[in-house]
């Protein structure tokens, strides 16, 4: 993706104009242009130049922001995204204000206070109304050179035929100054044609003096710079969030070069680089502690305050601060390619790109503009026909005008997007586009893997159960030798609590069984590990280690199986205990009116202790990693998806959910699979994300909602359709209206940084709002329903074709939600919104030829 920094846009109408130019050019793929960043990303094969000169002939200016192709363009990167976030715009604006404030207030003196109310002046102006006209055209025109960009981009935009804002803005004040003019040069020759009747020419002075909008062609240009000003201001609010995480980035590094330590800039750091850190200062680029101790603090990345300790061997990352102790690191990412600057850029393009929901406001604001000048033109022919004077035509004409809003309609979505993005990245929530901050907000299901998710993904050994004639050295020597070879979390368990009672022997021909256990040769005989299943059918399971492994498993520990030369050697009982907040976490996201669903491959009784002890609302258990992405393509037939992994080995889960959560990403934050990466490993982080996008979206429909009722409301005003019942609208008020509209706008957005994520209070009110689909269709989210759960278990079932008909005979009773079936299992398992009798369920079975053993 190319990123372009794009100049001279005012308003929305010129962002779709600039889409629409460089979407012509050949070779580009899609091209999406932020107003609010002022930048452009491009994908595609067409040349920059190709794509600048497209932008240029549109009437507005382009460069590459990553034009370097040096070895330090990865650095430079971060500063240009600095560059595009400057505020150019609100110092000029504001010496624009100050200079037409002080000539409109001089202006409005003489239009008003001499014209109306008497106010003192010089006799030979007081009492020569040519002359206050003359000098309100000489003030006006000073005040249309000071504000001569709205001139300048109106013309030049409405001469390339893509009219925008300013070019409204500019008709109206051109066409007040135009029409004063001309009255001006009527009241001159007035003068002379009635000199010999003072009277006559006194009353018809008098009548032409109120056909002069010198005043409102002045007070129009100044209303909107107020505006724009505002606008600035507010929008500048916005960026904040990305502006700080730039800001946080390091200038120098301490490097440690040929036995000297040198400070250096940050630009010149490279891979391999030896680098110190002392008390209180901030670590320049990520690294590995090669020497020395610290606590760092790295609330600038994952929002946690409490300090991390840091040994030899642990990584650090950039802009975090280290609180105590002086460390020697080794550079191993830089510039860029750092934690730091991977969240500048996830935020940075979610801001760039486009949230689905704008493309309503995209289409309006493309020929807006347009439409707004034909409707200009047809009130006032219609004001003519209907036998008003010129000057109310006009009047009405140049009201329409200046009080249509392009802006708004384009600020609605990116503002509320870009502070939402703020306010996740402050928390150490990450959404890869704009697209996943709107869709996170429309799940409906929540899938959770276990290991790592809901449980700490830190096992520990409970039981050691041995076979007859086998000792507990005999059964530990074997399991970690073999499991010694294993990355699983409970094969690391197995080996850290025999590390120090046990020597392990050297296994060869070493094979992993995803999802079913381990094989290998060990004293030249075969080894395996894993579970009951596999292991039984390669040796004999003696009855009492039957019943001991589902004595651990109702504990909720995991029981794995050992057997050496076909003999059962014994059992090991491993447990995880889930996470402080899984159980808060869950219970949070199931008062927000989602579904909640544990993925794991452990076995079922295991599985449904865990999943008892967080309070999920299903547990899909003894799925095999590759089968985890199925699970997910059955229940996204039911509603809006999430899945919640370590981001790695749940990869295809996460691509295959209508939202894919990497949770605990800590440092890896370059996790391809995922839409939205959490920082942290706590799951209310989860609920967290979902919140913000519900409240983000809100945003988004109430910004919405007042930038499409503002123009609806006001333009027939302005064009005087309410008139007969005293209603109208001056182009003045206008002005000031139109400059209020966009204001709003981005005020509304900056109340999403009051937001407490982590607070559930407004979770039920708040779950069930009508949103759109992605089809922009009205839908409402599940209301939350009492669930009940009966197991019920099921004999004849012998493949899917019977679960098929099972479940859809249980679903197609009244009060049933979901079933659960499997034919391996032997079960059925419903959730009920409402009391269903068990004879009710036993009969839908029955009548399809199957046996109901029991109902629990």
């Amino acid at each position: 993706m190319d990123k372009y920094i794009v100049t001279g846009m005012t308003c929305a109408a010129c962002q779709a104009h600039v889409e629409k130019a460089v979407n012509s050019v050949e070779g580009v793929e899609s091209c999406n242009v932020s107003l609010l960043t002022n930048s452009m990303s491009i994908t595609g094969t067409a040349d920059s130049h190709a794509i600048i000169k497209a932008v240029e002939d549109a009437g507005y200016g382009a460069k590459p922001m990553n034009e370097a192709s040096d070895a330090n363009s990865k650095t430079n990167s971060i500063s240009q995204k600095e560059e595009a976030l400057i505020d150019r715009e609100t110092p000029l604006l504001k010496k624009r204000l100050i200079v037409s404030a002080i000539l409109l207030l001089i202006l409005m003196y003489f239009s008003m206070g001499v014209s109306m109310w008497e106010w003192p002046a010089p006799k030979f102006i007081a009492d020569n109304m040519v002359t206050i006209g003359i000098i309100e055209m000489l003030l006006s025109g000073a005040i249309m050179v000071v504000n001569q960009k709205f001139f300048i981009s109106g013309f030049k935009s409405l001469i390339h035929r893509a009219p925008n804002m300013d070019t409204l803005v500019a008709m109206g004040s051109g066409i007040s100054f135009a029409y004063s003019f001309v009255t001006l040069i009527r009241m001159s020759n007035v003068m002379m044609e009635m000199a010999d009747d003072m009277d006559a020419m006194m009353g018809s002075l008098d009548i032409m003096m109120n056909e002069l909008y010198f005043e409102s062609a002045a007070m129009i240009l100044s209303l909107i710079t107020v505006g724009k000003l505002l606008e600035a201001i507010s929008k500048g609010r916005t960026t904040d969030a990305l502006k700080s995480l730039i800001r946080l980035a390091p200038k120098k590094a301490n490097v440690i070069r040929n036995g000297k330590e040198i400070t250096i800039d940050i630009d010149e750091v490279t891979i391999g680089d030896a680098f110190v850190v002392r008390p209180g200062e901030s670590i320049p680029v990520d690294g590995v502690i090669v020497s020395g101790t610290g606590s760092v603090n790295e609330a600038a990345l994952t929002g946690e305050s409490i300090p991390v300790d840091k040994f030899e061997g642990d990584t650090v990352s950039a802009a975090t601060i280290n609180q105590s102790g002086f460390i020697t690191c080794r550079a191993t990412r830089v510039g860029q390619d750092t934690t730091l600057g991977q969240i500048i850029q996830m935020v940075s393009d979610a801001a760039s790109q486009k949230a689905p929901i704008a493309r309503i406001a995209d289409k309006v604001s493309g020929i807006f503009v347009p439409a707004v000048l034909i409707v200009s033109a047809i009130v006032f022919m219609i004001w003519l026909l209907l036998g008003a004077s010129i000057a109310t035509a006009v009047t009405r004409a140049i009201a329409v005008l200046v009080v249509s809003c392009p802006c708004a309609l384009g600020l609605a979505t990116p503002v509320a997007i870009m502070v939402g993005n703020g306010v996740g990245a402050k928390n150490g929530i990450l959404f890869k586009t704009s697209a996943a901050l709107e869709n996170t907000g429309r799940v409906q299901i929540v899938a959770l893997d276990k290991t790592g998710t809901i449980t700490e993904g830190k096992p520990k050994v409970t039981d050691m159960i041995m076979a007859d004639d086998v000792t507990e050295d005999e059964l530990l020597r074997a399991a970690c030798s073999i499991e010694s070879l294993s990355d699983h979390p409970l094969a690391r368990a197995i080996c850290e609590y025999g590390e120090d009672k046990i020597q392990k022997s050297e296994v060869t021909d070493f094979v992993e069984i995803p999802g079913k256990g381990l094989k290998a040769i060990l004293d030249n005989d075969l080894i395996y590990s894993g579970n009951l299943k596999f292991v039984k059918e390669k040796a004999y399971i003696p009855e009492n280690l039957h019943k001991k492994a589902e004595m651990l498993s109702e504990k909720g520990k995991t029981p794995i199986f050992f057997a050496h030369k076909e003999k059962a050697l014994g059992i090991i009982g491993v447990s995880d205990v889930i996470k402080g907040d899984s159980y808060k976490a869950v219970e949070e996201l199931k008062n927000m009116g989602i579904h909640v669903v544990m993925v794991t491959g452990d076995n079922d009784k295991v599985a449904r202790v865990i999943g008892k002890q967080a309070g999920v609302s299903e547990v899909i258990s003894e799925v095999l990693p590759d089968g985890k992405e199925a699970v997910i393509k059955e229940l996204m037939t039911k509603g809006k998806v999430a899945m919640v992994g370590d981001g790695i080995n749940d990869a295809p889960a996460l691509t295959r959910a209508d939202i894919g959560i990497a949770i605990g990403a800590g440092t890896d934050v370059a996790i391809d699979a995922a839409d939205v990466v959490l920082m942290k490993s706590g799951l209310r982080d989860v609920a967290a994300s979902i919140r913000l996008s519900r409240h983000t979206l809100t945003d988004i429909h109430e910004n919405l909602f007042w930038a499409f009722i503002y123009n609806i409301l006001l333009i027939p005003l302005a064009a005087g359709a309410y008139s007969r019942w005293g209603l109208s609208m001056s182009p003045m008020f206008g002005a000031a209206a139109m400059s209020i509209s966009s204001f709003t706008v981005c005020m509304n957005a900056l109340r999403l940084n009051l937001l407490k994520i982590h607070d559930p209070s407004r979770d039920k009110a708040l779950r069930n709002k009508v949103q759109p689909d992605d089809n922009g269709n009205i839908l409402k989210t599940k209301k939350e329903k009492e669930i009940m759960t009966k197991t019920m278990n099921i004999e004849g079932m012998m493949c899917e074709h019977c679960e098929a008909t099972v479940k859809k005979a249980l679903e197609a009773i009244e009060g049933v939600e979901i079933a659960n079936v499997s034919h391996k299992k032997g079960t059925a398992v419903v959730e009920l919104t409402s009391d269903v009798a068990d004879e009710v369920l036993k009969k839908a079975v029955e009548d399809k030829d199957y046996k109901v053993i029991s109902i629990g």
